[in-house]
């Protein structure tokens, strides 16, 4: 079959400035490629590629040129080279998600419970890094909605300052009541890492991801060993790209759990060998958005809903900015929906 692609660069703007450990985010540029066939033009299939500014291994000067030149591979050979896109997870999933959007002729990508609205997801309420009382009002507005997993963001505040704010929490919620996890992005000090551990389990904490900033391989390894909170690996995972490799890293850090980014850790295919690879070594994990707009965050839900897990995902995270494409989804309680009754407006 012939195909052909299109390029659409945009920059998306959040509704509020989103705090991050990388600083905050005002704007997002996407790039959507949509594809079709010379047999059946009118078909379509769009995908999303986002990398993620200071933190996707893709995330190059050059980076449109990588996506024309895959784009262009693509309508030559008439087939997705997904081993020549392993050093790009974001393109690669923009591309893998576009063929099946053209193949399911609608965006319930799969056939599952999920698309056909019997079923939701259950989802972490995030809380974005801010001052002491912009995460506070986040948290009251969070546990009023329903939520029974709450994420916090920490490391930029005061320390003291988050413990209250988790106490806040606790002190309304038991751990049975509501999951707590943290997401330090590596802010922590392998020094007092365990310190900081030991405190922050008093308050039962689900898990702690990334407490140390990534590429620390022996410190990490010693932390999960001891930690007396289950330690998660995000940034750790990223530019990981082999499947040897993943074994390897899962190997010398021996992990709790592992958090899959599609756009960060390779795409549907490479997060999939990720989670063939955490189960054969019985470590725990999680699908969860990097900030794509609505389309990025479809296709990802659309493909938890095809995974067994009983664990809420990271998947609210696609209704931040003001110009979003719509899309049939919206958050009820403490899930993730696909309303069929709803149009997509792409």
């Amino acid at each position: 079959m012939t195909w052909q692609t299109t390029i659409h660069s945009c920059t998306l703007h959040f509704k509020q400035p989103a705090g991050t450990s990388r600083g905050v985010y005002n704007t997002r540029k996407v790039w959507y490629v949509t594809i079709s066939s010379t047999e059946d033009p009118k078909r379509k299939g769009i995908g999303e590629c986002a990398p993620l500014p200071n933190l996707s291994c893709d995330d190059l000067p050059e980076y449109e040129d990588i996506l024309r030149a895959a784009c262009h591979k693509l309508e030559e050979s008439g087939e997705l080279d997904k081993e020549a896109l392993r050093p790009y997870p974001s393109i690669l999933f923009g591309l893998e998600t576009a063929f099946q959007h053209y193949e399911a002729g609608s965006f319930a990508l799969w056939d599952t419970p999920f698309s056909r609205g019997e079923r939701g997801i259950s989802v972490n309420g995030l809380i974005w890094m801010g001052d002491y009382a912009e995460m506070f009002f986040q948290i009251e507005k969070k546990m009023k909605q329903g939520f029974r997993c709450i994420k916090l963001k920490i490391g930029t505040i005061n320390f003291e300052e988050e413990l209250s704010l988790l106490r806040h929490i606790r002190k309304h919620f038991s751990a049975r009541e509501v999951q707590l996890r943290v997401d330090a992005n590596g802010a922590f000090d392998p020094k007092d890492a365990l310190a900081k551990l030991n405190r922050l389990a008093e308050l039962n904490i689900h898990s702690i991801e990334q407490p140390i900033r990534a590429g620390q391989l022996e410190e990490m390894a010693q932390i999960a060993a001891v930690s007396p909170i289950p330690i998660a690996l995000d940034e750790e995972l990223i530019g990981c790209n082999s499947l040897i490799g993943k074994a390897a890293l899962l190997k010398e850090i021996n992990p709790q759990y592992i958090i899959l980014k599609p756009s960060l850790h390779g795409g549907i295919c490479g997060c999939t060998e990720w989670i063939n690879e955490a189960t054969n070594q019985q470590i725990g994990w999680w699908v969860t958005s990097a900030l794509e707009s609505n389309i990025g965050l479809n296709a990802i839900a659309q493909w938890c809903g095809t995974l067994s897990t009983s664990l809420p995902q990271g998947l609210g995270t696609g209704m931040l900015f003001t110009d979003n494409v719509e899309m049939p989804l919206e958050i009820r309680d403490d899930k993730l929906w696909y309303n069929q009754n709803k149009e997509a407006n792409v």
